[in-house]
């Protein structure tokens, strides 16, 4: 559309016209993901074959899987950085402030194989304008088990083994947000023998391919109420 404004010139009023200009785009949504390696500083976890804390394998993830995400242009947002003590409230505090579009809790185990998924224990609940803590993850529970069906799909399509669950998980059950607590377990053959263990670095580059790739799938999914 061509637009016309009026200008004095001289004793003549003159229309001169103005060029019509596009309306600046629409400011994109930003997608957040927040990354919780498990236990730090005093909290060491569980001990591997190798010797290594889980604490130290779980950092060792979420910097695989933080390099993979941004690579992608997905902001992330990391619970720590360091050897840092942290406890669950924390942990949900940093999630919700950073108003995430969901959080992956990293673990890893010396039991069971693959991949493990693990979602609130919580009934599904309407969102509403105050959520409780210690259960506000209630109102999230419904994409929380959409988030996890997209890792499952995404791991089990790298090849390796799925374990789906739900239970209580006192940190990600104050978040406002999509979140699964991931486990990372050895990679074993058929005969159960571990191929890999978790802290294998080529083995975490694998898996946290596959949370990359399952993150990006996530976020193209329109919300479901």
């Amino acid at each position: 559309m061509r637009w016309i404004r009026w200008a004095l010139i001289g004793a003549t009023l003159v229309a001169l016209p103005i060029l019509a200009q596009n309306a600046p785009p629409a400011p994109s949504t930003r997608f957040v993901a927040v990354l919780d390696p498990a236990h730090g500083g005093t909290d060491g976890g569980g001990r591997l074959s190798s010797g290594q804390l889980e604490k130290t394998a779980t950092l060792a993830l979420s910097v695989r899987l933080r390099s993979l995400l941004n690579a992608r242009g997905i902001s992330v947002v990391t619970t720590r950085e360091s050897d840092a003590t942290l406890d669950s409230d924390r942990r949900a505090t940093l999630a919700n402030h950073a108003k995430a579009q969901l959080c992956l809790s990293l673990h890893v185990s010396e039991s069971g194989s693959g991949v493990h998924l693990f979602v609130s224990s919580l009934a599904p609940a309407p969102e509403v304008q105050f959520l409780p803590w210690k259960t506000a993850q209630a109102a999230w529970i419904t994409r929380s088990l959409a988030l996890a069906g997209a890792l499952n799909s995404a791991v089990a399509h790298a090849g390796l083994n799925v374990t789906l669950g739900r239970t209580a998980l006192p940190g990600l059950d104050s978040m406002t947000c999509p979140a699964v607590a991931v486990e990372l377990a050895p990679e074993r053959a058929s005969d159960g023998s571990v191929v890999a263990e978790p802290d294998d670095a080529s083995y975490q580059a694998k898996a946290a391919t596959a949370l990359a790739a399952a993150v990006l799938e996530f976020r193209s999914e329109p919300r479901q109420p």
